[in-house]
């Protein structure tokens, strides 16, 4: 008679039978001395564990040490405490993180996503997409300047501006759109002075000589100077000639 104690895992084989429980079992031969030689098997079968993991990574996901960047079934082996191998599935699925970018032109400020920018350059935010993942949009703004211009001006009774005729003094602006796309304002700074006016009579004998002109008839006649405002000074005056 003889024993063996075997611990294997799954299945063992011996004297070509396969057994995949634990239990004791016998094979019986001739002995050298013509009797049985009966043999029994002491065997423990253990079994391979396997587990499953499913796992929803964005861009990439290290497991055991290993980085994977692609969807899919990776299996990783170690030993179990009952000494067989324990397998592990990973059902992994890899989402990538979206991005996008914009273009933008804008005149002095751009409100984008509840941020006002003042500044040329470029901004990101970022959010969760559909996929869970981060969705990051890039921003290219451009931010160009109102343009502001000022004119001052004296004229007299009125000014032309623009197509607009003015007989005020006063403040007044006009829009249009400059090169870079933006308004381009001027304000103008406008002074009015009137022209100045008077009348004279007078009765005179034979002629009379006004302003280096002698008149012999009776009439009205005019002379044009400037007045301290810059503006024309028209003075008419009544002749009567006797």
């Amino acid at each position: 008679y003889a024993e063996e104690t075997v611990t294997a895992c799954d299945s063992y084989t011996w004297n070509g039978e396969t057994y995949r429980a634990s239990g004791d079992y016998t094979y019986t031969t001739t002995a050298t001395n013509g009797c049985d030689s009966i043999v029994t098997l002491h065997l423990t079968i253990n079994q391979t564990q396997y587990a499953e993991e499913t796992v929803t990574a964005c861009d990439s996901y290290t497991w055991n040490g290993e980085i994977y960047t692609e969807s899919g079934e990776y299996t990783y082996t170690t030993t179990a405490a009952n000494g067989c191998d324990s397998i592990v599935t990973l059902h992994l699925t890899i989402n990538n993180t979206q991005y996008a970018e914009e273009t933008i032109t804008a005149c002095d400020s751009y409100v984008w996503n509840d941020e006002t920018y003042t500044a040329s350059g470029e901004y990101t935010y970022t959010t969760t997409a559909a996929n869970g993942c981060d969705s990051i949009v890039t921003l290219h703004l451009t931010i160009n300047q109102t343009q502001y211009a000022e004119e001052t001006v004296t004229a007299c009774d009125n000014y032309t501006w623009n197509g607009e005729t003015y007989t005020e003094s006063g403040e007044y602006t006009y829009t249009t759109t400059a090169a870079n796309g933006c308004d381009s304002i001027v304000t103008l700074h406008l002074t009015i002075n009137q022209t100045q006016y008077a009348k004279e009579t007078v009765t005179a004998c034979d002629s009379y000589t006004w302003n280096g002109e002698t008149y012999t008839t009776s009439g009205e006649y005019t002379y044009t100077t400037t007045a301290a405002n810059g503006c024309d000074s028209i003075v008419t005056r009544h002749l009567t000639i006797n």
